[in-house]
């Protein structure tokens, strides 16, 4: 997936995240729609029963920003702050201050500043 696209996603004006998110929907999905199958609730694919797994990975990678925009109106988006990581990523913490992509990440900020 379009790295610049994933980034613009975190864009402050809203106008300009639907449009990244569209882009990323356009590119990686092929008709997302809603089912209820297997005794599951209500849910959304982003992509046909018949695609390869690359294109219903690459389709629910694009439909996870989607998502989030809508329930949490963007706030959960972010980049990673590591030194030199540019990955950005959807926040599922609690309180939604997660600032690393990784616990990886967040500890290659944390352990050089400690005493």
């Amino acid at each position: 997936m379009d790295k610049t696209a994933t980034h613009r996603v975190r864009a402050a004006d809203v106008d300009a995240r639907c449009r990244a998110i569209n882009d990323l929907l356009a590119a990686g999905t092929s008709n997302a729609y809603l089912t209820t199958h297997d005794g599951l609730r209500l849910h959304l694919h982003f992509a046909a029963e018949e695609d390869d797994v690359a294109s219903r990975v690459k389709a629910v990678t694009a439909g996870g920003p989607a998502l989030f925009s809508v329930e949490a109106d963007g706030q959960r988006l972010g980049v990673c702050g590591g030194p030199g990581c540019t990955t950005a990523f959807i926040d599922t913490s609690r309180n939604g201050r997660r600032g690393h992509c990784t616990a990886r990440c967040g500890n290659a900020v944390a352990v050089p500043a400690t005493p």
